[in-house]
């Protein structure tokens, strides 16, 4: 009977309602709107849009009127009329209710960055044109962000207002991402986990973030991929390396995926580098990113990646001058054996998402990482430091005058890394009001790390054997973290904001519950420029992870306690217009105070830590950013940072020291043109400036810090060429560019290799960079 009944209703609702109203409704800044309710005035049928904003109602014949409605929307109608068989499409722009949240740019969850202090969103497609050697999204970061630095083009790694890039928050749509363990040189590194043609959103926080991130110090970059909606394709191919992307949605869009592929192969631009020799890198990730609408209340995404990074090198030879005019030294070095390093990382994560209601949606996010690093190392090199001829009008010019030093370097390594983590998350939003929101979540994590480390090195000199560092441990760790978070977010009067909370962590190893108020505030006073002034204070603390808790002999210190940080900070956000163009202008001055400090040492991408809570710290600075389209149609910006950070380090009687990240002055360019009356031919070009960072001698903690290294100088410049094809039944364009990477050929410093004279002084010689290097690039689109 059931069955029956059913049949007829079906049949009724075919011949009745064969006309449909589909469409799409997005608010004033172009975002989607999702739970858009819209329904037939007087009848009881309806539908709501879904979270790209989509909806479809089949309507009977004849005038009707539809009602748009939304909890933080006006409501909007439109009359209709439509003859059997016939179908609409409307698309609407909904407008905010109050003018509560207009006057502080909170239009809806989207779109929030700009109250924030600090936070700063970025559009994906200017990041793709920053001319970089691998198209490395993290390098494109430290292009754009407030106070960030980078001081190795072959890196991934960033540092933010005088912390390290261990400090920094990485999540891709909601999914918390991890680095790589051994990692030690840039040069070893694959591509950061991001891949940019696959991203849709970018938020960057430098600092004083809301409580609902997670437990680091120094940054969050939240990184949101596409949900396609139709099939779209691209390929390229480059000298440094390839990718291949595809994306698209089934018909009823109910279904949507998204591929990615990458590979690295730094072989040619390896070559510039001092050590000569065979270099056999490459690295090759596989990303899926799949959605899938449940029904209108109900979404599901899925991500999957693979990562395979393999590096080979076979050194021959190195030859370093340095010195000064007058007094030049050369280190030349020759080479037997090899190193290999394999690193193979599987992440996969899940996210549900619910929405009950208009005011309120949840999310349950379960994700699982597992990595598998390996080092395999035997070198050795036959070293001589000897003083050269720099006397112009001498037949021996350029030529080694005597002899400092002889000897021999020896590295040797058999490490292995294993490491699970897998983490069940819960993130609620509810919206009681327009002028409410309030979240909260809770967050299980589990580890599992196994680390056998075999490693030594040491440097025969003629009378001597000094070994720089012995490792021989197999280290087990299991444990278990659970974390969360509340905040709420008032909307005050017509121009302020006020969001606070608190966060709350403990860890199974060190049994530390640890409590992180924060609170921020934002208000745009009635003025006739668009300005407005947001600040921070709180409290931020980074439970210690496996690295921190292993000290120089490869123990572990369970009883290290997290590192805790007060963050202050006062900003002011002006939008503005210069000849009929946008532009913004943001300037921020902060202050961190740190206690249960870990100290560490940098060399090139590794940290080695004291594991020790023995050290305060601090941090000041300010950071100033321009940016908008100093060429009418193009995006550009300009970046300066000043920063101070030190460290006192209990009982070395030193006082307050330079932390390893204390670059005084950042700068940063990014400037696009075009030819006039022609965009599809452009020029884009990147200008890094970073003054110098301290460095001591290895071993001598009362000699820490105590040289400062050379300045960081680099543009690379990029030329393009876009040809849009007429038919695009197989391709649409075609991308053809030339960058020339290191313009000027800079020599920049990254670290510095300690080599003993026959007396037993040390010399610090500096490990280069790359030099210039020119790429040709294809890309191909879909």
């Amino acid at each position: 009977m059931k069955y029956l009944i059913f049949c007829i209703l079906v049949c009724f609702s075919s011949i009745s309602f064969a006309q449909s109203i589909i469409g799409r409704v997005k608010n004033s800044t172009g975002k989607a709107v999702p739970l858009v309710n819209i329904a037939l005035q007087g009848k009881n049928i309806g539908t709501a849009t879904d979270s790209a904003g989509y909806y479809q109602l089949n309507v009977p014949e004849g005038a009707n009127t539809l009602i748009f409605t939304h909890i933080s929307y006006q409501a909007v109608s439109r009359k209709i009329k439509l003859v059997k068989g016939e179908n609409m499409t409307i698309d609407l722009i909904l407008s905010l209710k109050t003018e509560t949240l207009q006057a502080v740019e909170v239009r809806d969850e989207q779109d929030k960055v700009r109250v924030q202090v600090s936070t700063i969103e970025l559009n994906p497609n200017a990041l793709r044109n920053i001319p970089s050697p691998f198209g490395d999204f993290n390098q494109a970061i430290s292009t754009i962000g407030l106070g960030v630095s980078s001081n190795s083009e072959l890196s991934s790694a960033y540092n933010v207002r005088g912390g390290n890039f261990e400090e920094n928050l990485v999540y891709v749509n909601n999914i918390e991402i991890y680095r790589p363990f051994l990692v030690r040189a840039g040069q070893q590194e694959g591509l950061s986990f991001i891949n940019p043609e696959m991203v849709k959103g970018v938020e960057f926080s430098s600092g004083g973030w809301q409580p609902k991130y997670g437990d680091k110090l120094s940054s969050v970059l939240n990184i949101t991929y596409k949900k396609p909606k139709e099939l779209h394709a691209s390929m390229s191919a480059g000298l440094l390396g390839g990718t291949a992307n595809i994306e698209g949605s089934s018909k009823n869009q109910k279904i949507s995926y998204l591929i990615g592929v990458r590979h690295k192969s730094g072989r040619y631009l390896f070559n510039t580098l001092p050590t000569k020799g065979q270099y056999f890198p490459n690295f090759t990730d596989v990303q899926g990113f799949f959605n899938f609408e449940l029904n209108k209340k109900t979404d599901l995404s899925v991500l999957v990646s693979y990562g395979r990074n393999r590096y080979l090198i076979v050194p021959q030879t190195r030859r370093t001058d340095f010195g000064t005019f007058n007094q030049t030294l050369r280190l030349t070095v020759d080479f037997a054996g090899q190193e290999s390093l394999n690193y193979d990382t599987w992440q996969v994560g899940a996210n549900l998402t619910h929405h009950f209601s208009e005011k309120l949606t949840s999310h349950l996010i379960v994700s699982g990482l597992q990595t598998f690093e390996r080092e395999f190392i035997n070198t050795e090199g036959a070293y001589r430091l000897c003083d050269v001829n720099t006397d112009l009008s001498s037949p021996d010019f350029n030529t080694c005058l005597f002899v400092r030093g002889v000897g021999s370097i020896y590295n040797y390594g058999r490490n292995f890394l294993d490491a699970q983590i897998f983490s069940a998350e819960n993130r609620n939003e509810f919206r009681p009001n327009n002028k409410r929101k309030i979240e909260f979540g809770v967050r299980l994590s589990n580890e599992n790390i196994n680390d056998r480390i075999n490693q030594y090195n040491f440097v025969d000199s003629s009378d001597f054997v000094k070994i720089t560092e012995k490792l021989n441990t197999d280290i087990t760790l299991n444990s278990s973290r659970i974390s969360g978070y509340a905040q709420q977010t008032h909307f005050i009067g017509e121009r302020q904001t006020l969001t606070y909370g608190f966060r709350l962590n403990y860890w199974t190893v060190n049994k530390q519950l640890i409590f992180s108020p924060r609170i921020q505030y934002a208000i745009k006073p009635k003025w006739k420029k668009d300005i407005l002034f947001n600040a921070a204070l709180g409290l931020y603390q980074q439970p210690p992870f496996y690295r921190e808790l292993r000290n120089f002999d490869g123990q572990l210190n369970k009883d290290l306690k997290a590192q805790r940080s007060v963050h202050a900070i006062i900003g002011m956000d002006w939008n503005f217009k210069k000849w009929t163009r946008p532009f913004k202008f943001i300037s921020e001055l902060y202050y961190k105070y740190l206690t249960h400090v870990i100290p560490y040492d940098m060399d090139n991408v590794r940290l080695r830590y004291y594991a020790n809570n023995e050290a305060v710290a601090y941090a000041v600075g300010a950071d100033f950013r321009v940016s908008g389209e100093f060429i009418k149609g193009t995006e550009s910006w300009f970046n300066l940072g000043i920063l101070s950070t030190k460290e006192d380090v209990q009982g070395d009687e030193r006082g307050f020291i330079r932390r390893p990240t204390d670059q005084r002055v950042t700068l940063t360019i990014f400037f696009e043109d075009h030819i006039p009356n022609n965009p599809s031919i452009r020029v884009n070009m990147r200008m890094m400036y970073g003054s110098g960072l301290p460095f001591g001698v290895p071993d001598r903690p009362e000699y820490r810090s105590v040289f400062n290294g050379g300045e960081y100088r680099r543009v690379d410049i990029g030329f393009s060429k876009i040809i849009n094809l007429k038919d695009k039944k197989y391709l649409e364009s075609v991308w053809l560019g030339l960058d020339i990477l290191n313009l000027f050929g800079a020599d920049n410093k990254i670290s510095y290799l300690w080599i003993p004279d026959f007396l037993g002084n040390q010399y610090a010689v500096p490990n280069s960079l790359s030099q210039r290097f020119f790429n040709l690039k294809v890309v191909l689109r879909k």
